[in-house]
């Protein structure tokens, strides 16, 4: 059920935000719509999610109405100004989105356009269970608004998807892309790498079989082991092994030559995308620093500066809502600082790099021993910027801490 929500300072009932927060109408905004439900809960996951078992009272069915209350929330903090852009991406994450009908993420996308506007050639992104994805259901999204389906294959492997307790039919990757594709969406699918017991053909074999779908754009994410998960618990009892990190470094040089030689080519670590225009604009938003607000049990918002997060289990949002308050659970305020730290964290991992007139001063002379360590890109640096090699790309912490520590 995701790892415990950050503390923070107390958020006010109404959901009002701060009277001096400099809200620029210039700066892009985009949507998260979290979907808190899976059929099952798979060993390393540590997303806010929930079975029918751990609902513990909250309506599957009755979702997207609940969430409908806490858009229109916003849209009343914010009042009658303009304070905001129509947003620009709008992502419905979880969990499982297409676990509800197609009908209810409909409802959940007008009330975003109602509330908040949409640019036109808005992204507007679904993720999607492979197996929950008929032309029906792709059809119902797309006459929605929605350009973008996102598929969660993991692996083509079958003991692969059995260690990452993933229950999805193999075969089904294919009929989801299918769908998506008459339906006129663009398709990306997600790959995780690192799993109990993968070799490294195992996981070509995932990369060739994804590429083979003739996707716009991959996402490939390492095997990370949360605490509290299924899967750490059985690492730790010695049932199955760690991940490796020299076999995990090698699955990802496998993954962005294979990818680079079918014309992919990469714009965040652990991104890929068959030319800019097929680039995730929302996760981009993220990472440029953007605002956004998130709706639903745990998600978390930005504007502004200013960050706050719901709380976290479906009765607990919907209870709230029923009273008229806001689901936030806490909220801060970060220093200049902190927020030039985490611009450098998240700048740096994009193939455009980050400016390094925009690093903190003292740190700017730590490029010259990056450069010299084969970590960033010399060329670039000339240029005013620091590029990842792909050595960098492999060694990415330790180039963040080279320029903010």
């Amino acid at each position: 059920m995701g790892s415990a929500l950050p503390v923070g300072d107390p958020a006010p009932a109404d959901g009002a935000l701060p009277t001096d927060l400099p809200v620029n109408a210039a700066t892009p905004f985009s949507v998260y719509l979290h979907v808190p439900f899976c059929r099952v809960r798979c060993g390393y996951c540590d997303f806010n999610t929930y079975t029918a078992t751990e609902l513990h009272g909250a309506r599957q069915d009755q979702y997207a109405d609940t969430l409908l209350q806490e858009v229109r929330l916003a849209r009343g903090v914010l009042g009658d100004a303009d304070a905001l852009r129509p947003a620009s991406t709008v992502f419905f994450g979880g969990g499982t989105p297409t676990l509800l009908p197609a009908g209810d993420l409909a409802r959940m996308l007008a009330g975003v356009k109602d509330a908040f506007g949409l640019e036109p050639g808005a992204e507007v992104t679904v993720e999607a269970n492979p197996d929950t994805v008929t032309d029906a259901v792709a059809d119902m999204l797309a006459d929605a608004g929605v350009t973008r389906m996102s598929i969660g294959m993991q692996s083509s492997v079958p003991h692969v998807l059995a260690a990452l307790d993933r229950t999805h039919d193999p075969d089904n990757v294919a009929t989801a892309v299918d769908a998506a594709r008459r339906a006129g969406l663009d398709v990306s699918v997600d790959l995780i790498y690192g799993a109990p017991g993968e070799s490294l053909e195992d996981w070509r074999a995932s990369v060739e079989t994804a590429l083979g779908l003739d996707p716009d754009h991959v996402s490939a994410y390492a095997l990370i082991i949360e605490d509290g998960t299924k899967l750490a618990r059985q690492i730790r009892r010695g049932e199955v092994p760690a991940p490796d990190d020299d076999l995990q470094a090698d699955m990802y040089e496998l993954a962005d030559g294979l990818l680079a030689d079918a014309g992919f080519a990469w714009y965040e670590l652990s991104n890929w995308a068959r030319g800019a225009a097929h680039r995730s604009r929302h996760n981009l938003a993220y990472w440029r620093g953007a605002n956004w607000w998130g709706f639903g049990p745990g998600a978390h918002s930005h504007v502004s500066g200013l960050r706050w997060w719901n709380v976290k289990h479906p009765s607990a949002y919907a209870q709230r809502l029923a009273l008229g308050q806001s689901p936030a659970a806490a909220r801060e305020r970060p220093g200049a600082t902190a927020r030039e730290l985490e611009s450098v964290l998240l700048r740096t991992r994009l193939a455009e790099g980050m400016p390094i007139a925009e690093l903190p001063g003292d740190r700017r002379t730590a490029v010259a021993g990056l450069i010299a360590d084969g970590l960033v890109d010399g060329a670039a640096a000339v240029a005013g910027r620091t590029v990842l090699t792909l050595k960098g790309r492999l060694l990415a912490d330790a180039v963040v801490r080279a320029l903010t520590d």
